[in-house]
């Protein structure tokens, strides 16, 4: 055996024992993959609460500095007697009362979509984004059928960001005044959530 072989025979040899026993260790250690299982206390949340929130949204379609506006049709959208295929995008004022001109309280940023045939119902997709109080900067999510000629409607509240981390619950709307001949209206919003 030549010299240089066995002196680095050692060192080899305590190499590849080494690189052995980290492969047991790393294999027989616990290995969850992509997901754990966590304590909520591990985050901080520490006991659920269920909050109430009052506002009035306002769908603001008309004027120069309309809140919302038509994205998108479909060919036959102006045809339909619900506007079926109409995509709105909308960054619409929340407010504690429902003159226009009281406290803001939010923006409702996301869109509604026309997707009923026979009756005007609207696929509802926005965030509630808060900017008053312990609120500011929080955001809740709702995604929902909206029969806007119904007395009341409810969606679901679907989660949530910032002091809304976890959220789940429900909204009810109810049109508080719609003018028929601009199409702005304004809807008052009841939320309930469940959050930590």
């Amino acid at each position: 055996m030549p010299k240089t072989f066995s002196k680095r025979l050692p060192s080899t040899f305590f190499f590849l024992f080494a690189l052995l026993f980290l492969s047991i260790n790393l294999a027989s250690a616990k290995s969850n993959g992509f997901s754990n299982t966590l304590s909520p206390k591990k985050l901080g949340l520490k006991r659920e609460k269920l909050s109430h929130l009052h506002f009035y949204f306002h769908d603001i379609v008309s004027g120069r500095n309309p809140t919302a506006i038509l994205a998108a049709s479909a060919a036959l959208t102006n045809k339909s007697e619900t506007g079926f295929g109409a995509v709105v995008m909308v960054d619409d004022p929340l407010t504690e009362a429902p003159e226009r001109n009281s406290k803001l309280v939010g923006k409702a940023q996301g869109l509604y979509a026309s997707a009923a045939q026979h009756e005007v119902g609207l696929l509802m997709v926005m965030n509630f984004a808060f900017m008053e109080g312990k609120y500011n900067g929080s955001s809740l999510s709702l995604f929902g059928r909206n029969t806007v000629f119904s007395t009341v409607r409810e969606m679901p509240i679907v989660g949530g960001s910032g002091l809304f981390r976890f959220a789940r619950g429900y909204a009810q709307a109810k049109t508080h005044a719609y003018d028929f001949k601009t199409g702005d209206a304004v809807v008052e919003y009841n939320v309930y959530v469940f959050h930590y």
